[in-house]
């Protein structure tokens, strides 16, 4: 094989493995439209975003093995955060990306014994095995989080809270981003920080 066809076989690699990163890595525009989805839920249905518009949205990836998630769960922080939003009218869905055969991937009944475990109260856990909402969202961690306009607008993208750590104590202490940029958008005010770097574990894609 000659040296042309070598160096062009290797070419076309990096072209393909460039294209399919760049498919990988969406990073969603705040202030945009959010990526539209349709998935499957716990309860045996299925859920799109356009079911809830008119109403404030947060996306919450989880993963239970993970340190991160553990932290918020443990401490009671996140349980109270679903209820919180959600009392305020607030649509609250979780969203697991791990692939089938790695750590946080449960079947439907699996995962609705753990929400009850748990004690958690979002809208609607929503399953994502091949990991394509993920990816279109840009989710890289759990917990990532993201809030999305009644008017179905981007509105925050990241961290739940300031504090990267898997210490439960620090939840005490930690500025809560969800809070802070649902307070300011339900009171008509612009999001002040309407992103910032996400923390936890890399999610188990496919």
């Amino acid at each position: 094989m000659s040296k042309k066809i070598l160096a062009a076989g290797f070419i076309g690699i990096a072209l393909g493995l460039t294209v399919l990163w760049k498919a990988q890595a969406a990073d969603p525009e705040v202030g945009k439209n959010a990526p539209a989805f349709t998935l499957p839920d716990t309860a045996g249905g299925k859920k799109s975003l356009t079911d809830y518009k008119g109403k404030y949205i947060v996306l919450e990836w989880v993963n239970h093995g993970c340190p991160f998630v553990q932290k918020h769960y443990n401490s009671g922080n996140m349980q109270s955060l679903q209820k919180e939003l959600t009392g305020r009218d607030a649509v609250w869905l979780s969203i697991s990306s791990s692939a089938e055969g790695k750590q946080g991937f449960h079947t439907a009944a699996e995962w609705n014994e753990l929400t009850q475990e748990k004690g958690a109260a979002p809208t609607a856990v929503l399953l994502d095995g091949d990991g394509k909402v993920g990816k279109r969202y840009g989710a890289k961690t759990t917990p990532h989080i993201f809030l999305i306009s009644p008017e179905g607008a981007l509105l925050y993208k990241g961290a739940i809270d300031d504090s990267p750590s898997t210490d439960v104590a620090d939840v005490k202490t930690a500025k809560n981003h969800l809070r802070t940029a649902f307070e300011e958008a339900k009171s008509g005010k612009p999001v002040r920080e309407p992103s910032t770097k996400p923390y936890g574990c890399s999610i188990k894609y496919k």
